[in-house]
């Protein structure tokens, strides 16, 4: 459906604060409510759809009679789409996937509110119109991880996972079962965990696994039996297995470069996290995404001083969580990571924040297509 019908439809009124909408052709009082379409559904900071767990389709009509900036959040503090900006007057229809599910964050966390949750926000929002519909054709890209993946449930945490469904277009659905604490060892015992992940894995879903953060006493032999458990899981299950090497933590030799211990996460057993990965991926022939090798000369780059935005050291004095904006810059490290492993279609995914470019907000503006 095209920007012009898509707006013809909707017949949108201001009132008490709260948007509203009818059907051009009908009066409100004639129709019985609908759950899945229009901005009756939300207020002038939210709309709530009364649908169950599921993977849905959103299309949202951005733009108002003055210039306008808006982005779309939703469930667990998920980043939805981008701040995008449309001139006075302007409509832009832009769309994307969602999964909705119960616990709505972290697989071990609190259920959250039912049904499908998103957030109006930006630097000045504006809302014209929104549908949600069940999505037919969705791709999962499916989250198996730690604290640095996962979505966080509080400011001013944010897990790379948490930001990494701007960066998708409509047919590719973030899934993200990673969670705060856990090891390879935890994560498979848990029947939250992989139990749940397991059973959801579809034919053709990716599965993208980051554990090493929190697997401290685990020996070498254990750690890459674990990987190759994983692996051989999804693949089971017909899905596609990713290996991902984790995140760096923030700790500097006095030479400017990264610790090579606590950094680059070696274990006090002297197990080399990164270098298993990498491993496993070539033994296996699964494909692999090195954020340790990626995110260290990022932040060797920024230095001690330049890279404290990426993570929590003001906030926190944390050097591993990262901040809403390290969490958007890795988030599109990974992004890359999936085109160049022609993993995803280019056309799939959305540009953003350059890993040296843009503000701590990590709101990466833009026009960029539906």
């Amino acid at each position: 459906m095209g920007v012009r019908r898509f707006a013809a439809t909707l017949a949108v009124t201001l009132a008490a604060g709260a948007l509203t909408v009818v059907p051009a052709q009908a009066r409100a009082q004639d129709q019985a409510p609908d759950r899945t379409s229009g901005t009756a559904n939300c207020t002038a900071a939210a709309c709530h759809f009364d649908v169950p767990p599921g993977t849905y389709d959103v299309k949202v009509l951005l733009g108002g009679e003055d210039a306008a900036r808006t982005a779309i959040g939703g469930e667990s503090r998920r980043a939805l789409l981008p701040e995008t900006a449309t001139a006075a007057g302007e409509r832009i229809a832009r769309s994307f996937t969602v999964d909705v599910r119960t616990p709505e964050g972290e697989p071990t966390g609190p259920d959250g509110s039912p049904g499908l949750d998103l957030t109006i926000g930006g630097s000045a929002p504006a809302l014209a119109g929104i549908r949600v519909t069940p999505a037919r054709h969705a791709r999962q890209i499916i989250l198996v991880g730690d604290s640095t993946v996962c979505d966080q449930p509080g400011e001013p945490y944010s897990g790379w996972g948490q930001q990494l469904p701007r960066y998708l277009r409509k047919g590719l659905s973030v899934a993200n079962h990673a969670d705060s604490g856990d090891s390879t060892v935890s994560y498979l015992a848990d029947q939250r965990l992989w139990g749940t992940v397991r059973s959801r894995i579809h034919p053709g879903d990716l599965v993208l696994v980051q554990l090493a953060h929190n697997d401290k006493t685990t020996d070498e032999a254990t750690y890459r039996a674990n990987l190759q458990t994983l692996v051989a899981g999804v693949r089971e299950r017909g899905g596609r297995p990713v290996l991902v090497t984790p995140v760096v933590r923030r700790w500097f030799n006095a030479d400017g470069t990264l610790n090579n211990d606590t950094a680059l996460l070696v274990n006090g057993l002297g197990v080399d996290h990164p270098a298993v990965v990498r491993s496993v991926a070539a033994a296996e022939d699964v494909p692999l995404i090195d954020l340790t090798a990626k995110t260290k000369a990022l932040v060797e780059s920024l230095g001690v001083e330049g890279s404290k935005a990426l993570y929590l050291y003001d906030e926190k004095r944390d050097n591993t969580h990262t901040s809403a904006h390290g969490a958007t810059v890795y988030a599109g490290l990974v992004r890359d990571g999936l085109v160049d492993q022609h993993l995803v279609p280019r056309g799939a995914v959305r540009a953003g924040l350059s890993p040296a470019a843009g503000s701590a907000s990590g709101t990466g503006a833009g026009r960029s297509g539906g």
